[in-house]
C-alpha cells in the first residue's frame, strides 16, 4: 500500500489501517505444488526443477473499493477466480466485515477461502484483535506501518515493540510479523533500518513479510536480504512495478507479469530460503477495475512457476 494511502487510512475516524495479498507454497504442506523438470543438458547435469503454486491467494486491499459494497459477494467472486487464501486489512468494520468470527469462518469455508493473516493497527485494541484472529484460525498478525524512523535508534525501539507484541501473539497461538515499505530499505548513517529490525528482533517471536515492490522501489536488492536472513521472511508480497514509473510510487503497481520485477526469480530465492507464503497485491489498475486486475493476477498465478 502506498505511503499516501496508508496515511489516509490513519486519518479515518476509527484510526484503522489499510492493509495488503496471500498465497502459499508447498514447503509447509499448505498446498502441494506441481513440479516439472527440464531434460538433462549434454553434461548430464541434474535437471532443473520448476515449482508451480498449488494454491494462491489475494490481499484484500487489492479490491478495497469493491469489498465494502458487498463483502460476501466479492469474496465469492475472489474464490471463483481461483484464489483459495486471503490476507485481510483493517478498516471501519474491522477485518471480518461486520460478521462474527464464527460466521466469517463458516462462510469462508463454504466458498473455499482461508484467511491466513491480516494487517492490523496494533496500536489500537491489540488484545481484542489477537483474540479474534485466533478464533478465526489465522496464522499471523501483520503490522503494516511503523515509521519512517529518523534515526537507527528509532528502529531499535520499533524492534523492542515487535518483540513484546510477538509475546502476546504467541500466547494465543499466532505469529507476529512486520511488513516493510521503502523507508526501511533506505540507509541511515550507512546502515539499512531493515537490518536493525532483523537483528534486534527475536526469531522465535517475530516474522517479516517482504514487500518485494517496496524493496525494489527503494533501490535495494531483495534477494540479498532474503539470503542474508534465511527463514526470517515468512511471507512475500508479489507485486509488480511499472517499466515506466512515475514520481508517485502509489501509481506504479501494475498487473503481475507486465512490470520490471523478475518475480519468479525472486520468489524462487525466497522459497529456497524458507519463505512459506507468497502474497499477491496490486494497488493501481492501469488496465481496468480492481476486480478485473484481481482476475488478471489470478490467471497469471495459475501459470506461475519458479
Amino acid at each position: 500500500m502506498s505511503t499516501f494511502k496508508r496515511r489516509d487510512f490513519l486519518k479515518l475516524g476509527t484510526g484503522l489501517l489499510g492493509g495488503f495479498s496471500i498465497a502459499a507454497l508447498a514447503c509447509n504442506n499448505e498446498s502441494k505444488p506441481n513440479t516439472e523438470t527440464t531434460n538433462k543438458d549434454s553434461s548430464g547435469a541434474r535437471p532443473a526443477e520448476k515449482i508451480a503454486l498449488g494454491a494462491f491467494g489475494l490481499q484484500l486491499y487489492s479490491v478495497r473499493d469493491e469489498l465494502p459494497k458487498d463483502p460476501k459477494g466479492v469474496l465469492k467472486q475472489i474464490a471463483d477466480m481461483g484464489y483459495t487464501q486471503v490476507e485481510g486489512y483493517q478498516r471501519e468494520k474491522g477485518i471480518l466485515w461486520g460478521m462474527t468470527p464464527s460466521e466469517f469462518k463458516t462462510y469462508m469455508s463454504s466458498i473455499g477461502l482461508t484467511m491466513i493473516a491480516s494487517h492490523y493497527d496494533v496500536k489500537s485494541d491489540f488484545q481484542k484483535n489477537v483474540d479474534q484472529a485466533a478464533e478465526v484460525g489465522m496464522k499471523f498478525m501483520m503490522f503494516p506501518w511503523e515509521g519512517p524512523g529518523k534515526t537507527l535508534d528509532d528502529y531499535k525501539k520499533y524492534a523492542e515493540e515487535f518483540n513484546k507484541n510477538g509475546e502476546i501473539c504467541k500466547k494465543s497461538g499466532l505469529r507476529y510479523g512486520f511488513h516493510n515499505h521503502d523507508f526501511s530499505f533506505k540507509q541511515i548513517d550507512g546502515q539499512y533500518p531493515q537490518d536493525v529490525l532483523m537483528n534486534n528482533t527475536d526469531p522465535a517471536l517475530v516474522d517479516f513479510e517482504l514487500d518485494i515492490y517496496w524493496a525494489v522501489t527503494a533501490g535495494a536488492d531483495p534477494e540479498a536480504f532474503i539470503k542474508k536472513y534465511p527463514n526470517r521472511f515468512i511471507s512475500c508480497h508479489l507485486k509488480d512495478r511499472s517499466k515506466t514509473p512515475v514520481t508517485d510510487n502509489g501509481k506504479n503497481s501494475v498487473d503481475l507479469g507486465t512490470g520490471m520485477i523478475d518475480l519468479p526469480k525472486i520468489a524462487r530465492t525466497a522459497y529456497d530460503n524458507g519463505t512459506k507464503y507468497f502474497i499477491v497485491e496490486q494497488e493501481a489498475y492501469p488496465n481496468g477495475t480492481q476486480l478485473q486486475a484481481a482476475k488478471t493476477d489470478a490467471d497469471y498465478m495459475k501459470g506461475f512457476k519458479i
